[in-house]
């Protein structure tokens, strides 16, 4: 991510090497007026069909993802080591690998339970411990690794320290993932994200106590060749106190969106009704974004966030994109953890699980699974 864009330097658009995108560059300069690139999804991920969970029984609990897919926007990516996100889910949550190259998935007690630590703290024993794949819940195979090399860390990143964030949730213990500077995971080719100006929806909890001023503790929608491919071409949930581009209220730390060239806690900067989070143990930061419709001719997206242990979702912001050249959006699609869409990689935080999808959810369905969240988080001790 830069502070500046030169449009003249559209030539990187036109050689993504993975991208499920096509950029169609109209003139070399783009004005506030727009409409200089439009963008088109390919066919990278034609035929991939997804496999998720059952639904769950009638009447029984639902999980994050049952609840987004009830309402019309199933997840397509699903990433958590603290626990299963669907109530039926029962798979691998993470893979955690010894030095010595030995590896061993780390599963929920139960479907959709809590993931069982005791298995990592027997496996790892005394022995140092890396999380090498946070694995997709969702059926459409779009796990993380450590992220490839990318524009602004020109090396792989590093894999989080397995041990370094313990949580009791009640009575079981669970971990998440340690962000440092250097640490990050990717993967590029992800199929079933939005693309383009397509809506989607993504959240993430993470601790309020561990961020920076770095680039970028993100979660979410991202340049397919880790680059930065301009203003647009992510969307991106993100917590810290970074006032490179754009802020909130005070000093920080804020859930903002990573729009790519701009991490904004709203349309303008800086933007007051996004406060600095200062309380919260835990933390539900949630972003998302549409077309432009009849009420928003500008591109409509919005922020959400709450304490991930206790209350309801506040919206800090709901309103347009913060300029033409977020209008429209030119998402890639490929899913980053911890660092920003080029690999910028100087940021840190905890983070425990996050969801994606490719539908703008109802506040219906944002409050449904803020409650589930506090539910689980709200035993945190």
């Amino acid at each position: 991510m830069r502070t500046t864009y030169v449009w003249k330097q559209i030539s990187l658009v036109a050689i993504v090497g993975l991208g499920s995108f096509t950029c169609t560059v109209k003139s070399n300069e783009e004005t506030d007026a727009g409409g200089a690139i439009t963008c088109s999804a390919s066919n990278m991920c034609s035929g991939v069909t997804p496999t998720p969970p059952a639904a769950p029984a009638a009447g029984a609990a639902k999980g994050p993802c049952d609840i987004y897919a009830a309402d019309g926007g199933p997840c397509v990516a699903a990433h958590s080591t603290a626990r299963a996100l669907y109530a039926t889910y029962s798979g691998p949550l993470y893979q955690v690998k010894k030095m010595d190259g030995t590896t061993k998935d780390i599963m929920p007690i139960a479907p959709g339970g809590l993931a069982n630590g005791a298995d990592q703290d027997t496996f790892c024993d005394i022995d140092a411990c890396t999380i090498s794949i946070i694995y997709d819940q969702s059926g459409w195979g779009n796990h993380l690794t450590k992220a490839p090399a990318g524009m602004a860390k020109t090396t792989p990143d590093n894999e989080a320290n397995a041990k370094s964030v313990p949580l009791m949730l009640g009575a079981q213990k669970v971990y998440g993932v340690h962000i440092v500077p250097g640490v990050g995971y990717r993967n590029n080719g992800a199929c079933g994200t939005a693309t383009c100006d397509g809506a989607e929806t993504e959240y993430m909890i993470v601790a309020g106590n561990f961020f920076n001023g770095g680039c970028c503790f993100d979660y979410g929608n991202m340049e397919r060749n880790s680059r930065d491919n301009g203003e647009g071409t992510m969307e991106a949930v993100y917590f810290g106190k970074c006032t490179v581009w754009n802020k909130g209220d005070g000093d920080g730390p804020w859930i903002m969106g990573d729009l790519e060239n701009g991490l904004w806690a709203g349309d303008s900067s800086p933007f007051m009704d996004n406060k600095s989070i200062t309380t919260w143990p835990y933390i539900t930061g949630l972003v998302k974004g549409e077309p432009a419709n009849a009420t928003y001719p500008n591109g409509h997206w919005a922020i959400k966030e709450g304490d991930a242990t206790t209350g309801a979702l506040m919206k800090p912001f709901d309103g347009k994109r913060p300029s033409a050249r977020y209008s429209p959006m030119r998402k890639e699609g490929a899913i980053g953890l911890g660092t920003g869409g080029d690999n910028s990689n100087a940021a840190q935080g905890n983070w425990f699980e996050g969801v994606m999808t490719a539908h703008y959810s109802s506040d219906q369905a944002d409050n449904d699974v803020q409650a589930n969240i506090v539910s689980v988080y709200g035993q945190a001790q």
